[in-house]
C-alpha cells in the first residue's frame, strides 16, 4: 500500500472539535467520545473519525477504524515517552503564547468570537484555546522524540536498490513537476505615505493621552489580524520574538507609557508596554500596514520588469538578481528556487499556489513570467517566476529518481526503527482500550501482560 512509503510516522493533526480535552480520566474509567488511554493521553472518538475522513477525502478506502487506532495510539506513547524525555526542551509556555496568538488570528476572520466558537462547535473560547494548545503540544513532542529516535538512521544505497526492487510496482508515480525561481519585492511607500501613516498613529496617541483607551483604539484601527480583536494585546513575549524595531522600541519604555510610531516590516506600531517581568514583557500595539498605492504598485513593477530584462540579456543571473533584490527570504538565499512542502526543489503542478499557476501556464522551460502581483507573507508583493524545468508525470526510475527513492526505503526504515521503540515501551505504560474495539489485533497487542 502507498502509505507504507511514506513516512511512517505522521504526527496526527488532533481534531479541534472536541469539548473533552481537559477531561480527568481515572485508570479505567472511559467517558463519553474516549477511546483510549495511554498514560495521561487520551484518545478521543473525534481523533479516529478525523483521521478515517481525512483518508477517504485522499482516496483511500477505509475499511474499518483498526488501523487509524493504531496508529494514533503509537503516536501518542511517543508523545507520552517525549514528556517524560528531560533531554526535550519543556516548551509549554512558548506553546500557551502562540496558541493565544493562533485563537486571536482565527478570530479576526470572524466578526465575532460567537460566531467563531459555533463554527468550531466550541461551547466557551477556554476549551477552542486549549484545544489548540494541545494539538501544537502533541506536535511539538512527537517530532522531538522521533527525531531523537531515528536520528542516526540512514540507508546505504545497497539498501536502497533492494527496497526499490522488493517495492517498485508498488511505488507512487511521480506527477506532473516544476522547479521554479521567484524573485519577490514589495513595494516601498514614498515618503508622503509614510508620513500619512505616521501623523495617524500620532493622531491616536494623543487621544489615548487625553483619555481614550488604548485597548479601543486598537480595536478600531490596528490591522493587526493576530492582536486587533484582543486590543492589540500580546502577552508573555519572549526576547527575540518580535521584529527587532518593535522589540527595542518596546523594552526603552516604562509601564503603561506609548511609544512614538515605530517602522517595521509589517507596516508601523504604536506600542505601548503593560508590564515586564523577567525576560518576558506584555505589550498592546496598533499596527497600521504598509499597504502600497496603485503608484507605488506601478514603480515596483517598472523595477522587475528592467531587472527581467537584464536576466534575459544575460546581464546578471536569476540567482544574483534574487539575492540583491528580492524581499522574500524563504527564495533570497537559496538562488531563488521555491522549495516544496518536503523541502525539495520540485514541486506539484497541483500544489502551486493558483496566482503562480496562472502565470506560469503555457511557459516553456527557462521562460521568465513578465511581474505580476500576489501576497507573500500576509504582505502585498510584486513577482517575476523563472521556470528552471518542467517534468512530466511518470513512474519512479532508480537511475533518475535515486533521491526520492532513498527518501521511502529511509523512511521505511525509520518506521520500523519507532514501531520496535514503540513496542519495548508498551510493558511500561498504562494502556487502555474501550471495549468497543475489541475486535481490533491492537487492543490484544498493546494490553496483554509482557
Amino acid at each position: 500500500m502507498l502509505n507504507n512509503f511514506k513516512a511512517v510516522f505522521i504526527l496526527l493533526a488532533l481534531v479541534l472539535f472536541s469539548t473533552k480535552i481537559n477531561a480527568q480520566i481515572k485508570p479505567g474509567q472511559f467517558l463519553d467520545g474516549i477511546a483510549a488511554v495511554i498514560g495521561d493521553e487520551i484518545v478521543l472518538e473525534s481523533d479516529i473519525e478525523e483521521q478515517a475522513n481525512y483518508a477517504q477525502q485522499q482516496g483511500t478506502k477505509v475499511a474499518d477504524k483498526c488501523e487509524f487506532l493504531s496508529s494514533i495510539v503509537n503516536n501518542k506513547i511517543i508523545i507520552y515517552e517525549a514528556k517524560r524525555d528531560t533531554v526535550i526542551e519543556n516548551r509549554s509556555a512558548q506553546i500557551k503564547d502562540m496558541a493565544l496568538q493562533k485563537y486571536n488570528q482565527i478570530l479576526s476572520q470572524f466578526p465575532d468570537e460567537k460566531t467563531m466558537l459555533g463554527m468550531y462547535k466550541f461551547r466557551t473560547g477556554y476549551e477552542m484555546r486549549n484545544a489548540i494548545e494541545k494539538i501544537d503540544s502533541d506536535q511539538y513532542y512527537g517530532q522531538q522524540k522521533y527525531a531523537r529516535i531515528t536520528d542516526k538512521t540512514d540507508v546505504t544505497p545497497n539498501e536502497v536498490t533492494d527496497f526499490f526492487n522488493q517495492f517498485k510496482f508498488q511505488l507512487p508515480q511521480v506527477k506532473d513537476e516544476v522547479v521554479l525561481g521567484k524573485i519577490s519585492i514589495f513595494p516601498k511607500l514614498t515618503e508622503a505615505h509614510k508620513q500619512e501613516l505616521i501623523d495617524k498613529l500620532n493622531k491616536i496617541k494623543k487621544d489615548v493621552e487625553a483619555g481614550e483607551s488604548f485597548e479601543t483604539q486598537a480595536r478600531i484601527y490596528s490591522e493587526d489580524e493576530g492582536s486587533a480583536s484582543n486590543g492589540g494585546l500580546y502577552k508573555a513575549i519572549n526576547k527575540g520574538q518580535m521584529v527587532k524595531p518593535f522589540e527595542a522600541a518596546a523594552l526603552n519604555l516604562q509601564d503603561g507609557e506609548l511609544s512614538d510610531p515605530v517602522e517595521s516590516e509589517f507596516g508601523f506600531h504604536l506600542i505601548q508596554l503593560i508590564k515586564r517581568t523577567g525576560n518576558k514583557y506584555d505589550a498592546r500595539h496598533i499596527l497600521l500596514k504598509a499597504t502600497p498605492t496603485k503608484e507605488e504598485i506601478a514603480a515596483t513593477k517598472k523595477q522587475l520588469e528592467d531587472i527581467r530584462q537584464q536576466i534575459l540579456d544575460k546581464k546578471m543571473t536569476f540567482k544574483d538578481a534574487a539575492y540583491k533584490y528580492s524581499d522574500d527570504k524563504s527564495t533570497k538565499f537559496n538562488a531563488g528556487v521555491m522549495q516544496s512542502q518536503d523541502g525539495g526543489d520540485k514541486i506539484e503542478k497541483l500544489h502551486l499556489d493558483p496566482t503562480i499557476s496562472y502565470q506560469i501556464a503555457g511557459l516553456n522551460k527557462d521562460d521568465i513570467t513578465e511581474p505580476f502581483e500576489e501576497t507573500v507573507n500576509r504582505k502585498q508583493a510584486v513577482s517575476i517566476v523563472s521556470v528552471n524545468d518542467i517534468i512530466d508525470a511518470h513512474t519512479l526510475d532508480l537511475n533518475t529518481d535515486y533521491e526520492r527513492v532513498k527518501d521511502y526505503a529511509l523512511n521505511k526504515k525509520k518506521g520500523e526503527i519507532v514501531d520496535k521503540w514503540v513496542k519495548s515501551k508498551i510493558p511500561n505504560i498504562f494502556i487502555s482500550i474501550d471495549d468497543k474495539y475489541n475486535d481490533c489485533k491492537i487492543k490484544d497487542s498493546l494490553t496483554k501482560k509482557k
